[in-house]
């Protein structure tokens, strides 16, 4: 449904050029499902983000399924590490797949969970970390990496908000033993719909393959092929499923779009980047949370944090419905909570599943009820956000 929003949370990112292309490839080729133009931009989206493997998934969502099914298939049921502030599929991934999440509080420097927070909340049972790169901050730190390593925990990097954020001048998504990305529309490159996961481990990469379509050996390497037709001799090789996998596969023309766009990916990260500067270099300091931790972000989005007021720093702020009239009565498009809506562990769908939280969620609780995100796209002024910041900071 056509909304009448001035500002809206996306644009049309999707070029006539863009359209031309899929036009022309869907006329002129007969195989639309995963292909020959999936592998070649799974292989663009590796050298660009400086990874091994990618594999090519319909969404970011399933990314999520696909990373949790193989921390089971390696490390077995258990505990997982997990924000309050992201999006459902990183939580609703663990408890599907019969895991449990452990909330742990972020910080508001990046919106991220915190390494303090990570270490109270290790016990023998934990198999892996969920760590969000919300909005486009960068969340990853060498104490975390250490805390991964050190405690043989599995470490998930989920940027489907941060494509090209990088940490120390190296790309988030590299750090992890998985990583996830998102090319939902609005996204800094679309397909429509469609995702990414990816590592440097040739063992997650096979698994990659397998959950993908079906658990069927004929999606991996020859070497795993061959490993299940001597040991299974009774089963027909194109028919033989190694795990209990999904249909998860993307098809060619979103592909074929993503190829497209990976022709101004890095413009669209750095005029996100620009957008976000001017957001917050122009806000009211006094009025709202500025002070984020920007190195290597790639701004998904403009977020409002309404400065806490009082000495117990997560009362919820009285400005904060005005805020709201503001942006309605200047046509901007917003979403409450920042990411995914605010705090997960408030969400119904967890009355049905065991969780665990980990301390005190303060954090996350002040930004669900006093916090929201606006749209950042390519096509924004700096007289637009300018002359918004202006309103809002009459408040």
């Amino acid at each position: 449904m056509e909304n009448n929003y001035k500002w809206q949370l996306i644009n049309d990112n999707v070029s006539q050029e863009d359209r031309k292309v899929l036009s022309d490839f869907i006329l002129s080729n007969q195989r639309l499902t995963n292909g020959s133009k999936v592998k070649e931009f799974e292989k663009v989206w590796s050298n660009w983000l400086g990874v091994k493997h990618s594999t090519m998934l319909n969404s970011g969502n399933s990314g999520n399924f696909v990373s949790i099914a193989i921390v089971k298939e390696l490390k077995g049921v258990g505990e997982i590490i997990v924000p309050p502030l992201g999006w459902v599929s990183d939580i609703s991934s663990v408890v599907q797949l019969g895991m449990t999440p452990v909330f742990v509080d972020i910080s508001l420097d990046n919106l991220a969970i915190t390494a303090d927070n990570i270490k109270k909340a290790i016990t023998p049972k934990t198999k892996a970390i969920v760590l969000v790169h919300c909005l486009g901050f960068n969340a990853i730190n060498e104490e975390i990496i250490k805390i991964a390593k050190e405690n043989k925990i599995l470490l998930i990097e989920d940027c489907c908000e941060a494509h090209g954020a990088t940490y120390n001048g190296q790309k988030v998504g590299t750090f992890g033993d998985i990583s996830i990305f998102s090319y939902y529309f609005g996204h800094h490159i679309t397909t429509v719909e469609g995702g990414m996961i990816c590592t440097n481990n040739e063992q997650i990469h096979e698994y990659s393959k397998l959950f993908r379509s079906h658990g069927m050996t004929r999606e991996a390497s020859e070497e795993t092929q061959k490993y299940y037709q001597k040991n299974y001799t009774d089963l027909n090789p194109l028919f033989t499923f190694a795990v209990a996998g999904f249909n998860m596969r993307s098809t060619e023309i979103n592909a074929v779009l993503g190829l497209e766009q990976m022709k101004r990916i890095d413009y669209n990260v750095e005029k996100r980047k620009h957008n976000l500067s001017v957001w917050l270099q122009h806000l009211d300091k006094g009025k709202y949370y500025t002070e984020f931790d920007v190195e290597g972000n790639s701004s998904f989005a403009l977020p409002l944090i309404m400065k806490p007021q009082y000495k117990d720093r997560f009362h919820i702020n009285d400005d904060f419905s005005s805020v709201c009239d503001i942006l309605h009565l200047s046509g901007v498009e917003f979403r409450l909570g920042t990411a995914g809506g605010g705090n997960q562990a408030n969400q119904p769908y967890l009355d049905n599943y065991p969780y665990k939280i980990s301390g005190e969620l303060d954090v996350v609780n002040y930004i669900h009820s006093n916090s929201l995100y606006i749209g950042n796209h390519t096509d924004l002024t700096d007289v637009q956000i300018i002359n918004l910041v202006k309103r809002l900071n009459d408040v």
